[in-house]
């Protein structure tokens, strides 16, 4: 059934040529970092790190991320060696089908909408509470509960906004299907616009970060860093949410550490997000791994300094008991008098953080879709480009009804925590391909070579095996559900429209190709 033909590197080389009818190469250097950044620096640092820090890590949560940021960094080398090799849409999805073949790239491709589409579900639903927020803080209203949160979900609380809410049951998340209408919008008005609009918010949020450690460090009560890493005995702490007892097993020391690690890696997921832009750079051979490394260095930097001082404000009990998603601002509020403008100003920086995390991550769902219909393996509205913007707005459509539905009636914590899981899978598989590909096709020009591959390369697909070892159960359980999924649309449908499989490879991927304009 050639499961494991490949996809010909040369003529994925001769599908990144730009033409009218093709995606509009805008990005420089410059837009690709801040690409990066704008989908990294998110709900991770805001919301991740006290929770990571509160149930399992401790103080070390800062080694929680160096570890995460291990993983990230030996994957984002391999990344910029496929980016600059291969500089068209797709990401991990033509990586693996140029490296280990259609029914592995099909098996990435359908994996990465766990990482994209859930991913800005996900955090379009924090972003609708901090809205909410936003506008108790600054005009002293707010949405009612009924329409900012999902059927799923019913008020509990007697204090704060939705004191006089109890009981009231969720019907749809409405603020969260209007971001993601706005960014649909914007996205397929072009992609240079975009960028735009990323980069402002970029300054914006990395300032208020920056604020935050440079101010915060003078604050820092050494006592809260002693143990560094959570004891076996340090006892339970109950939550709203039920007990937590640090005596399990990754719930303290260096397995709790490990835990850790994979509940910060949300705060990475995006990285890879600027190798689905590289059709869409303007030199993507030297430009695509300086975006893609740059901006992991300098948002783990930040991460690290970040999570210093915030385990230094407060015990990392109390993020279980009092700050929550609002942990960030209570650790101001607690620990730094005089500050509280600043606890305002986080509110903003986690709305335009979240903003920019929901652009990339639409913007990448839909150029991996973009590539995948181009080869056929499904239908070819997602390769539909729009005759003046040259953006895939039909995808961005269909996307945009797809993610909002999860959105706007599923609760974060169910399609959360998929996010994480189908990320490392995706690394995993480019880590290898990198390996692979040095051994089957050696003289193939590189414009960008992953150091010391022989051991980067297994080193990164262990680190990120590692993490995926230490997620539940029910995660596992949910990826193979979604993998299931896909195997019947690949078997029903992709199998039989194959180009690379029908020898249809060169129309399929020929840009001038008027099926692929309308």
């Amino acid at each position: 059934m050639k499961l494991f033909i490949k996809k010909p590197i040369a003529q994925l080389m001769a599908a990144s040529a730009e033409t009218e009818k093709s995606l509009k190469r805008t990005l420089g250097v410059g837009s690709l970092i801040a690409l990066g950044i704008g989908a990294i620096i998110g709900a991770g640092i805001f919301v991740r790190t006290a929770a990571a820090a509160g149930q399992h890590a401790g103080p070390a949560v800062t080694i929680s991320f160096l570890i995460a940021a291990a993983g990230c960094a030996l994957a984002g080398l391999c990344y910029a060696e496929f980016a600059s090799m291969i500089p068209i849409a797709g990401s991990a999805y033509t990586y693996s089908y140029a490296t280990m073949g259609e029914f592995i790239a099909w098996i990435i491709g359908w994996d990465l909408v766990l990482e994209y589409a859930l991913g800005a579900a996900t955090v379009s639903i924090g972003w609708s509470q901090y809205f909410n927020a936003f506008l108790e803080t600054f005009f002293h209203t707010h949405i009612p509960f009924a329409i900012s949160h999902s059927p799923w979900e019913v008020s509990t609380t007697t204090t704060g906004m939705y004191a006089n809410e109890l009981g009231t049951h969720g019907i749809i998340n409405l603020p969260a299907i209007f971001i993601l209408l706005m960014l649909t919008l914007l996205l397929i008005r072009g992609t240079a616009e975009s960028a735009i609009v990323n980069n402002v918010i970029v300054i914006v949020k990395v300032a208020i970060v920056l604020m935050i450690i440079g101010l915060g460090w003078h604050f820092i009560n050494p006592a809260n860093h002693v143990p560094y890493m959570i004891p076996a005995d340090a006892g339970t702490v109950n939550t709203n949410t039920g007990p937590v007892n640090y005596a399990d097993t990754f719930n303290h020391g260096w397995l709790g550490v490990l835990r850790g690690a994979s509940v910060v890696f949300f705060a990475f997921i995006g990285f890879d997000a600027v190798s689905t832009a590289a059709q869409e750079a303007k030199n993507p051979q030297r430009d695509m791994p300086k975006g893609i490394l740059i901006s992991l260095v300098i948002c783990t930097a930040l991460y690290i300094l970040f999570s210093h001082v915030l385990t230094g404000l407060v015990s990392y009990k109390e993020f279980l008991i009092q700050g929550k998603e609002a942990s960030v601002s209570y650790a101001i509020k607690a620990a730094m008098p005089g500050y509280g403008w600043l606890s305002s100003l986080v509110t903003v920086s986690i709305l335009a953080g979240f903003s920019s995390v929901i652009l990339v991550m639409l913007m990448g769902q839909t150029r991996v879709f973009y590539t995948m219909s181009t080869d056929g393996l499904i239908p070819s509205i997602f390769s539909k480009l729009h005759p003046k913007f040259r953006t895939p707005y039909k995808s961005q459509w269909l996307f945009f009804g797809f993610v909002s539905l999860f959105a706007g009636f599923i609760p974060d914590s169910v399609v959360g925590e998929m996010v994480s899981i189908g990320t490392l899978f995706a690394f995993v598989l480019v880590c290898l391909g990198i390996f692979i590909l040095r051994k089957t096709d050696p003289d193939i020009v590189r414009p960008f070579k992953t150091p010391w591959y022989m051991v980067v390369c297994p080193l990164g697909a262990i680190i990120c095996l590692c993490m995926i070892a230490s997620e539940g159960l029910e995660n596992w359980l949910r990826l193979i559900g979604w993998l299931l999924i896909g195997f019947v649309i690949y078997f029903g449908y992709s199998v039989k429209r194959s180009h690379v499989r029908h020898g249809k490879v060169e129309a399929a991927n020929d840009p001038i190709n008027p099926k692929f304009l309308e």
